[in-house]
C-alpha cells in the first residue's frame, strides 16, 4: 500500500524508526534514512548505511543521508537530497528522540538542551522543511512518535523527569497544532505511542536486559504506523493513537506474536505517559 511512496524517517537506523521503515520497504517504498549515526556505536547497533542495506533487502529503495536534526542546514540538505533522488516526499515520520529520566537537579542543561533540540525542535524543524513537498503529494502524512495529550496533565509524568516529559509533550503539541494548521493542505498530522514498553536498545540501557522480557516487539509499532500512513490523509488527522488500539480497529485480535514466547499479556510493562 506504500509502494513507490517516499518516507523521510528521522532516527531510522535502529529501533522503532527502523521497524517502521522495514514495514514500508516491504511494500516497495522509498526510504530516506535521516539519522546521525554513520559509524558503528559502541553501545547501539546500526548506522544509516546498515539500515539502508536492510531496507533494500526488504524490497524498498533507500537513501542514507547523515542528518543531525538539530542543524537546520543539514535538514535542508537532507530534504533536498530526498527530493532530488525520489522527486518528492509523501510521508514524514518524526521518530528521533533523546531521553534522560532524571530530575531537575540531576539534569545538566546540556542534556536538557539535547532533548528539547532533538524532540521538540527537531520535530518542528523537519515538519517545517518537509511541508512544501508534502503538500504536493496525493496522500501526505506526518506521524510523530509521541504520547497522547490528556485532558488533564498528570504530575506523575512530570515530577520524576520534567525535562524529558516537556520534550516529548512538545512533539505531541506539534501534532495537535499542525494537524489543524495543515488541514487545508490535506496533510494529515497524527501521533502514535505504544501501550507497552517496546523492545529497543533504549529499554536495555535504561531498564536492563531483563526488562526486555516485559516488552512488545517493535513490529507492533511498525504495523500500527503502516495502517495510519495508508489511510486517506484528509479523513484521518489530529489523532493520538495507541498501537494496539490501531490494530484492533484494523481487525487484529491476537497480539501474541508481538511478545516473547511464554510471556503473558498481563506481564507486560506499561509505557510512559499512560
Amino acid at each position: 500500500m506504500l509502494k513507490n511512496k517516499t518516507l523521510f524517517i528521522t532516527g531510522a537506523s535502529r529501533g522503532i524508526g527502523h521497524a517502521i521503515a522495514m514495514r514500508a520497504a516491504a511494500d516497495g517504498a522509498n526510504i530516506v534514512v535521516a539519522s546521525k549515526t554513520t559509524e558503528p556505536h559502541p553501545k547501539l547497533p546500526g548506522t544509516i548505511h546498515t539500515a539502508a542495506a536492510d531496507f533494500e533487502r526488504a524490497g524498498g529503495t533507500a537513501l542514507a543521508v547523515a542528518t543531525d536534526i538539530r542543524d537546520e542546514a543539514q535538514v535542508d540538505a537532507a530534504v533536498a537530497a530526498a527530493v532530488d533522488r525520489f522527486g518528492g516526499i509523501d510521508i514524514l515520520v518524526n521518530n528521533a528522540s533523546a531521553i534522560s529520566l532524571t530530575g531537575t537537579l540531576e539534569t545538566p542543561m546540556k542534556r536538557f538542551d539535547l532533548m528539547h533540540q532533538i524532540n521538540t525542535r527537531g520535530t518542528y524543524l523537519c515538519t517545517q522543511k518537509c511541508v512544501p513537498h508534502l503538500q504536493r503529494s496525493a496522500n501526505p502524512h506526518v506521524l510523530n512518535i509521541s504520547p497522547p495529550l490528556h485532558s488533564t496533565l498528570s504530575p506523575r509524568w512530570f515530577a520524576p523527569h520534567v525535562a524529558y516529559t516537556m520534550a516529548k509533550y512538545g512533539m505531541s503539541l506539534c501534532a495537535l497544532g499542525m494537524a489543524e494548521e495543515f488541514k487545508p493542505l490535506g496533510i494529515a498530522v497524527n501521533a502514535l505511542w505504544p501501550r507497552t514498553a517496546i523492545d529497543t536498545e533504549a529499554i536495555r540501557l535504561i531498564a536492563g536486559q531483563d526488562a526486555r522480557l516485559k516488552t512488545r516487539s517493535v513490529e507492533i509499532m511498525a504495523d500500527a504506523a503502516h495502517w495510519i500512513l495508508s489511510q486517506p490523509s484528509r479523513k484521518l488527522t489530529g489523532r493520538f493513537f495507541l498501537d494496539d488500539e490501531v490494530l484492533r480497529s484494523a481487525g487484529v485480535t491476537d497480539f501474541s506474536r508481538y511478545r516473547q514466547l511464554g510471556v503473558a499479556e498481563s506481564d507486560l510493562m506499561a509505557d510512559f505517559f499512560l
